[in-house]
């Protein structure tokens, strides 16, 4: 197949697979400026299932850029919160989501971090509203990618076509080589559905991570559930919320995290790079956290709210995924969330209780979510039962349950 087939069967995927777009929807599309192309197929495909209207939001990364060199103090504390209302109402309406990332993960290295934290702060809270719909799967959503050119020459540095190699990379882990990528992500979901059943079938209290530098248990909320792959929104709408996806994941505990834990990949966050992440968590809280680089972006990511600093998700993903056997870095959290265990700092997801977030229960509110990378093939993990007996989960990055 040309790069310009494969492109058109990624459109095609993202629409029927990813938000499952429905007869007489609207289609919200945030994308990069860069991704004209891919949204313009996006459209296409979506207006040929029976779309009412596609509505395109693009981002520039320059402009972005330009807000941190350039602007005053002031701006910094402000976020468009009539957008996100707007965008709200839409989704409350009926309207479907789909997202597609590209940042370049460098683009605010060279820019202040206390005005990345502030601006992060205000977004955070002007988005709230949407948030909450889409962690509530009040519609359908998804998120993919697009391989822009900053992101593209940060993952291969010096080689004469990094758009190339990137965009041969996402085609792959996204299952969009096989000769029917539609059939291939029914039989993925397939797996890590019957995943999630055994590990629901177990009500472990918490799971224990060893590895490198992590010696972490984490309490597992009351009525926690398991998740992964699909999900429904509250209209019956089936959809598929990250490609690529390989994560199983369920809602810890907030005030029952304890112990070290140390990132395995690097975080890309607000456009800056953050490596070697290493916390320590008592009754849930971070009270001790450091990284070799962007510390300032962690600090205040996790200062954002009380919340925060605590846990809203723990995902168990196996070393041998084919984000992981890739063998790159992607310095983009869609990407590199799938090719190891993780953590995410922040908001609760409903789909993970019984009933809903309800923090009586143990779930956590924040206006953030924020995903980092723990495990890798030295990663052990296990189940701890409600009488305390250990039931091994993960061996060496591997399900073994």
């Amino acid at each position: 197949m040309t790069h310009e087939e494969k492109l058109d069967r990624l459109a095609e995927v993202a629409v029927r697979i990813g938000v499952n777009v429905q007869t007489g929807q609207e289609l919200i599309v945030n994308a990069p400026i860069e991704a004209r192309d891919l949204v313009d197929r996006i459209a296409t495909h979506a207006y040929r299932a029976g779309a009412a209207l596609v509505i395109p939001f693009f981002a520039d990364d320059l402009i972005q850029r330009a807000r941190f060199r350039e602007a005053s103090e002031d701006s910094f504390d402000f976020a468009p919160a009539w957008l996100y209302e707007g965008v709200a109402k839409s989704i409350d309406e009926g309207a479907a989501m789909l997202t597609v990332v590209g940042t370049d993960p460098m683009l605010l290295a060279d820019c202040d971090p206390a005005r990345i934290g502030r601006a992060q702060r205000a977004m955070a809270r002007a988005m709230k509203p949407v948030r909450g719909l889409i962690s509530g799967f009040a519609t359908n959503w998804s998120i993919l990618s697009f391989a822009t050119p900053g992101w593209a020459k940060s993952v291969f540095p010096g080689e004469p076509d990094p758009a190339a190699r990137l965009w041969d990379a996402i085609f792959e882990v996204c299952r969009i080589n096989v000769a029917d990528p539609v059939a291939a992500w029914h039989a993925h979901v397939a797996t890590l559905r019957a995943r999630c059943d055994a590990l629901n079938a177990r009500r472990f209290a918490a799971l224990r991570f060893n590895g490198p530098g992590t010696d972490l248990e984490v309490g597992l909320a009351d009525g926690h559930l398991w998740a992964g792959g699909s999900a429904t929104s509250k209209d019956g709408t089936a959809c598929m919320p990250n490609m690529p996806t390989e994560e199983v994941f369920t809602m810890p505990h907030r005030e029952r995290v304890n112990g070290s834990v140390r990132a395995s990949k690097p975080l890309v966050h607000g456009g800056a790079l953050i490596e070697d992440i290493e916390v320590r968590f008592e009754a849930g809280r971070i009270v001790e956290a450091k990284a070799r680089r962007g510390e300032d972006v962690f600090r205040a990511l996790i200062a954002t709210d009380e919340g925060a600093s605590r846990l809203g998700e723990v995902a168990l993903v196996p070393d041998a995924s084919p984000v992981s056997r890739s063998g790159l870095i992607f310095r983009n959290t869609l990407f590199d969330e799938n090719a190891a265990s993780h953590i995410a700092l922040g908001q609760a997801l409903a789909l993970n209780m019984e009933g809903g977030c309800d923090a009586a229960r143990g779930a956590n509110e924040s206006l953030i979510h924020v995903d980092w990378m723990i495990g890798s093939a030295l990663m052990d993990v296990d189940g701890v039962n409600a009488d305390g007996t250990i039931t091994p989960v993960m061996r060496g990055g591997a399900f073994v349950i």
